[in-house]
C-alpha cells in the first residue's frame, strides 16, 4: 500500500475519533471506540512516515491528500 494512502487514511480516522470522543464524554460513556480509532489512526500515520524514506513534513500533507484524491478519481 502506498504511504500517501496510509497517511491520509490515518489522518481521517484520527480526525473522526475526536467527535466520537466528545460524544462519549458528553453522554458519560467511556470513549472506547474513539480510543480504538485514535490508536488505529496513529498506527497508520506512523507506518506511512516509516515507509517513506524522507518522511512527511506538515507542508506535504495537503499534497498527499491531493495525490490520493486524484488517484481515486482517475
Amino acid at each position: 500500500m502506498d504511504s500517501d494512502f496510509l497517511l491520509v487514511g490515518g489522518l481521517l480516522i484520527a480526525a473522526f475519533a475526536i467527535p466520537a470522543a466528545v460524544s462519549a464524554f458528553s453522554e458519560s460513556r467511556p470513549p472506547r471506540a474513539a480510543a480504538v480509532a485514535l490508536a488505529l489512526g496513529g498506527v497508520l500515520i506512523v507506518a506511512a512516515v516509516l515507509q517513506r524514506p524522507t518522511g512527511y513534513s506538515p507542508a506535504q500533507i495537503p499534497a498527499a491528500f491531493a495525490r490520493v484524491l486524484a488517484r481515486l478519481l482517475h
